[in-house]
């Protein structure tokens, strides 16, 4: 249980010792015969000696040592005398005697008797049991302050202490301090740290005690003695402790009751209509929906525009129904299960989001609301929310988080669980992170889907994570109306003032289950029991204001009809609904952005020389006033050598980035670059902030210093933080897509801890919320010999994501390389040059879209001295290089025996010791820069190049990391594009299906859809092509108004009868399945077609596969065909109907028929290419890389013995 932080014990006149003894070190007894002056004995020892001085007593005497230096009237007469006769100091003085001093005596309370000789010039007598009871009163109040939340009455069942311990805190007894019945009357004098008398300053024992009972004890709990400032806990105290602080008018309870009726309201219309229907409702704590208004009106009031929300499942759909005011036919339109009208998977109801703007009718005041779309993993949201929050008040000037704020919804459970709200709250007083003050609203229905809070957390409260940051706590009972509305007011001014976080913790119930179709009797049997018990928090305080009369029985009850009438329009309106639109329930729109915009055009991205001279002059030169700017010598150095190369028009990395973020800045684009150490670089490469060496803090920016009118460049060591710095940096992204923001890893490895964000929000953001953004991830990558967690940033993670399909050859045009980018969910690359990595950053703006762009950046290459550009790379008319192709070996292609296709900084390794071989003219080492979306243009143009060469993959991660999983199959699409394939029917008639075929759902960029039937519809589909020419599929489908997939195998439409046969379907009989014996393989030399992209070669072969029908057999295996052997469409995916009417997607990979009677139909023929592609690199493995230097370099060895091999 948590301790009173204070040394109030030291003063119980219980101890061994009274407060005289203490005081004076001396027995108590010989006080009483003593008289001692000031001007000749000093009374006690150092502060630091003496117990009663140390903790927050120490603090109160203080305090009236202040008060009495400025004014003797304002202590009592006990006090007055002690400090004129006492030095109250460290180490002690004589105490100086104030003007004007007024005796002593006159000031005495009426239940203080008057204190012998105080009006004595040089002394008197200390009264033990006045100081002793005085200060006793004093520890009284500052007990209920720090403690008094403990004893509060927040449990809405009246069941469990929120703090997990049901003990009073012996400090608040007064008995504890020796106070009896007979002395509640006695009064006594109000220190300067409460507010509890008003205008009054003298109380009696018994009414202060009721007041501090009342203001920390009653429906309301407050924690803030923590705060380390005097000035902030004064103003808390006010707010709380100020006699009849909490009333309000006759107009705003009906206000609060209306808003609680539309938040009932709207749970239970929900569950009329949707009873089966997962929906997180509110039910136990619908109080949150007037709070968040609350929250929201005082803000607006106060000056703020916008706020950004975030937030779980948990009421969400209220949230957006009654907080923003979404159109209700739009939430009930999710319901109907109805399909998309326009791009992208969607997700479910309770993760998406809205923008909205409107008028606040309370305040007449214009506001615009954002909810921002989340995913189901608690609080993962919370760092994106605040990005985009501080991208906005960086856009809209408003560096006091005046006009711009951010309100967090948690739950209790995940609150006190999940380390990234721990994560973000640090973020929250940096100065290129903060917010300026969130407020943060916990619904705290004392569970977490079914764990107990005594399980899920070891603090007493599952806010105390709060306290790290000094932001006040507001714990607040859900069933008192009134008390949540003062809590939110108070918590909205202090935001305002302070601009600190605060929270609000709404202790509550569940009154269903985690979802409305969970059972929560199976383990918390007691508590719902007495849930069931439990009236309404409307029916409560509807109940309490007809009883005030406030409002009648008939006024409540028509609030209630009206708003459900509402609810019946809208839900009448949401059935002439045919689609849902993804695009109204975006969160950041881009106003403008996509107007007027070629779709398939992409800017230039080269510069002209002078502007690379430019920068780079400014980037390598010391500020203006170096003479007195100390600068490090060995920066000194790197400036001369930057200086240097620019002399020779070459550029390293450092100097290409800084290029390409001075050209942005210069074309008025936003740049933001933040990670762990990035001023620097980890590498100690980029030293975007130079440091004077002699001055603390003094420092200076080059890439701020330009241009006179250039756009503001943000630079910005993070927290050591992965998840919450990218979630931040991501949520900057959205708000503006005309900034480049950039975030880079320490090392590529430790993206990892940042998966959450990658995988469901950077990922999948667009497909499931029609999202974009144009985040750009550095990630340092490269096996160099340092260790396992130091050497890869996991490449084959985040093209195992990538959403373009192995086995589909997009149609070539023009516009072949921006369709992929448009298609794809993110870019992949890792450049070899400098000059390439100037153009991908810069084609992050030139594009006319946003995608997530994913970098390898690179360690070694940083100083590598053949890792240089020359200004020709980058000047006017040149562009990003998706495949760098070998310039040595291009004039004899014919005497090429093997191609080297590689990515990255093996390429330097591989060229050195092709040189070190005199292998220039046998060998040909091609560099795929963009690897996904991949270049199947540029290869199958590569590979062409030389007929005669085998085909290898170089890589210097393990065979089952790096990107070879990736690249294996689209380059067997890439070289065997164009096939020839035909059907013939085994007895020469239109009847049976054919056997090859492939079962997959199509490439998606999240893990499923949102929708159940889409699920359904998207399940491994078997596609097989009939005699007729036309493609099928081959089992049957669920009907169309299938509620739900059944659990078992024999199920329509289920994959099970779709891959094997069964069902209840009449298709699934007619599947025809040929034995393996059927299968004829033989293999023939003939030169590929005319029509293929890959040139003829006399001695390239291929082999024909023809499979035949033979329905006797029923053993045969459904991927008969050679696994190579992929039958690629060159067209647009095709859309197959079922017998309902609705269509699936054929997946890329399956494949068209030929049409019925054609010279082909009569024997189907899958050409394989000879020319398959080799793996060279290191075997499988469980970790990245060795630990030893010395196996590094044998593992390098070998790699590139295999790679140059002939």
């Amino acid at each position: 249980m948590h301790r009173a932080r204070t040394a109030l014990h030291l003063v119980n006149p219980k101890g061994q010792q009274n407060f005289g003894s203490f005081l004076l070190k001396k027995p108590a007894s010989k006080l009483t015969t003593e008289l001692v002056a000031a001007s000749s004995v000093k009374l006690y020892n150092s502060a630091a000696a003496e117990p009663f001085l140390n903790g927050s007593s120490s603090n109160y005497i203080d305090d009236m040592y202040n008060s009495w230096q400025r004014d003797p009237a304002s202590v009592h007469a006990s006090w007055d005398a002690y400090f004129r006769n006492n030095s109250y100091s460290a180490p002690p003085s004589l105490a100086p005697v104030p003007k004007n001093h007024v005796p002593a005596a006159q000031y005495l309370g009426s239940s203080l008797p008057a204190v012998a000789g105080a009006g004595a010039a040089v002394g008197g007598r200390i009264d033990d049991k006045l100081i002793d009871d005085h200060l006793a009163v004093q520890a009284i109040i500052r007990s209920y302050q720090i403690r008094g939340h403990n004893v509060a009455r927040l449990d809405p069942l009246g069941i469990n202490s929120v703090d997990l311990d049901d003990k009073t805190p012996p400090e608040l007894l007064y008995s504890s301090y020796r106070f009896e019945e007979a002395d509640m009357e006695r009064v006594f004098k109000l220190p300067s740290t409460t507010f509890i008398g008003g205008k009054e300053k003298f109380l009696p024992l018994r009414e202060i005690l009721g007041r501090l009972e009342k203001a920390y004890c009653s429906k309301i709990g407050v924690e803030f003695m923590f705060i380390n400032s005097l000035e902030q806990c004064n103003w808390i105290r006010e707010r709380f402790e100020t006699p009849n602080i909490m009333s309000y008018t006759n107009e705003e309870k009906r206000l609060i009751l209306a808003r609680l009726t539309r938040a009932t309201g709207f749970e239970a219309f929900l569950a009329k209509k949707f009873s089966s229907e997962k929906r997180f409702g509110l039910e136990g704590c619908e109080i949150m929906i007037p709070a968040m208004k609350e929250v929201i009106d005082v803000s607006t009031r106060l000056g703020v525009e916008s706020i950004i929300m975030g937030m779980p499942h948990r009421g969400r759909l209220n949230v957006l129904a009654n907080v923003c005011r979404k159109p209700l036919h739009q939430i009930f339109t999710q319901f109907a299960g109805l399909e998309a009208a326009d791009d992208g998977s969607g997700d479910v109801k309770y993760h998406l989001g809205t923008y909205i703007e409107r008028l606040n009718r309370v305040t007449n005041k214009n506001i615009r609301l954002a909810v921002v779309a989340n995913p189901s993993h608690l609080e993962a949201v919370d760092p994106v929310v605040q990005g985009k929050t501080r991208a906005e008040q960086f856009y809209r000037g408003d560096g006091e988080g005046k006009k711009v704020m951010s309100i967090l919804l948690h739950g209790d459970a995940a609150f006190c669980g999940q380390g990234v709200v721990f994560e973000t709250m640090h973020l929250s007083d940096l100065p290129d992170y903060t917010t300026h003050g969130t407020v943060h609203i916990v619904v705290n229905n004392q569970i977490g889907f079914t764990t107990d809070p005594r399980h899920s957390r070891s603090s007493p409260y599952c806010t105390d994570v709060a306290r790290v940051v000094n932001a006040p706590i507001f714990h607040v009972n859900g069933d008192d109306p009134e008390a949540v509305m003062h809590v939110c007011k108070v918590a909205a001014e202090w935001r305002a003032t302070f601009h600190k976080d605060v929270i609000i913790d709404i202790v509550s119930y569940r009154r269903n289950g985690h979802n409305e179709i969970d059972e929560p009797m199976f383990t918390q049997p007691l508590m719902y029991k007495k849930i069931r018990g439990t009236k309404p928090a409307l029916d409560i305080y509807a109940n309490q204001l007809i009883t005030e009369g406030v409002v009648t029985a008939e006024e409540v009850k028509s609030v209630k009809d009206k708003y459900e009438k509402i609810c019946e329009e809208a839900f009448e309106q949401a059935k002439t609904e045919t689609h849902i639109k993804y695009k109204d329930w975006i969160d950041s729109p881009w106003s403008g952005f996509f107007e007027g915009k070629d779709p398939l055009k992409v800017a230039p991205t080269g510069v002209i020389e002078e502007t690379l001279v430019h920068i780079g002059n400014r980037f390598s030169s010391p500020p203006p006033n170096a003479a007195e700017f100390v600068i490090h010598k060995g920066l000194l150095r790197v400036l001369a050598a930057r200086k240097e190369m620019l002399e020779n028009k070459t550029i390293d990395w450092a100097l290409a980035e800084a290029m390409a973020f001075g050209s942005l800045l210069k074309e008025g684009i936003h740049v933001r670059l933040s990670g762990q150490d990035v001023e620097r670089g980890t590498f100690s490469h980029r030293h975007h902030v130079l440091h004077h060496q002699m001055v603390d803090k003094a420092t200076y920016r080059p890439l701020c210093h330009l241009y006179p009118d250039q756009a503001p460049y943000t630079v910005c060591n993070s927290s050591l933080s992965e998840f919450g710095v990218l979630g931040f940096e991501l949520g900057y992204s959205m708000t503006n897509p005309n900034a480049l923001v950039c975030w880079e890893a320490q090392f590529g490895d430790f993206n990892n801890t940042a998966q959450c964000i990658i995988d469901q929000f950077v990922s999948s953001g667009q497909a499931k919320w029609v999202r974009q953004s144009g985040l750009v991830m550095l990630l340092p990558h490269g096996m160099e010999g340092m260790g396992p967690e130091h050497s890869s940033a996991r490449v084959e993670r985040f093209l195992q994501m990538c959403s373009d399909d192995p086995d589909y050859f997009p149609p070539e045009s023009d516009e072949f390389a921006i369709r992929q980018l448009h298609d794809i969910n993110w870019i992949v690359a890792n450049c070899s040059t400098p000059g390439n990595y100037f153009h991908l950053l810069r084609r992050q703006i030139a594009l006319p879209f946003r995608k997530p762009l994913i970098v390898l950046t690179p360690k070694s290459l940083l100083r590598h001295p053949e890792c240089r550009s020359n200004f020709s790379e980058m000047t006017d008319g040149t562009e990003f290089q998706r495949l760098i192709p070998d310039a040595l070996t291009a004039e004899n292609p014919n005497q090429v025996k093997r191609v080297i296709f590689c990515t990255g900084r093996v390429y330097y390794d591989l060229l050195k010791a092709r040189r070190d071989r005199k292998l220039e003219s046998s060998i040909a080492i091609s560099r795929v820069e963009q690897i996904s979306p991949f270049p199947y243009d540029l290869v199958k143009a590569e590979c062409a190049k030389y007929p005669n060469a085998e085909l290898v993959w170089a890589q210097e991660e393990h065979k089952n990391q790096g990107c070879w999983t990736y690249v294996q199959p689209r380059f067997d699409t890439a070289i065997n594009s164009t096939r020839d394939f035909s059907v013939e029917s085994g007895d020469g008639t239109n009847e049976g299906y054919k056997d090859v075929f492939e079962a997959y759902k199509p490439k998606s960029r999240p893990t499923a859809s949102s929708d159940a039937g889409t699920d359904n519809r998207q399940q491994p589909v078997a596609a097989s092509v009939h005699s007729d020419g036309k493609t099928h599929n081959v089992s049957s489908t669920a009907p169309a108004n299938a509620s739900a997939p059944s659990a078992t195998p024999k199920a329509a439409g289920s994959w099970f009868s779709r891959l094997f046969g069964f069902g209840s379907g009449s298709n699934s009989s007619s599947i025809s399945k040929p034995s393996a014996n059927a299968i004829a393989a033989t293999s023939t030399l003939q030169s590929l077609p005319s029509s293929s992209s890959f040139p003829p070669s006399t001695t390239s072969n291929s082999t024909t596969t023809t499979l035949t029908n033979d329905s006797s057999s029923e053993s045969a295996n459904i991927h008969n065909h050679n696994p190579h052997a992929r039958i690629d469409s060159v067209q647009e995916e095709k859309l197959v109907q079922q017998k309902t009417g609705q269509g699936f997607n054929i997946p890329q990979g399956t494949f068209n028929s030929p049409t019925s009677g054609s010279a082909a139909s009569k024997g189907r023929k899958v050409r394989i290419s000879s020319r398959p592609l080799s793996y060279v690199g290191r075997p499988c493995g469980a970790s990245t890389a060795t630990g030893s230097k010395a196996q590094h370099l044998k593992e390098l060895k070998n790699l590139l013995d295999d790679a140059l091999a002939l």
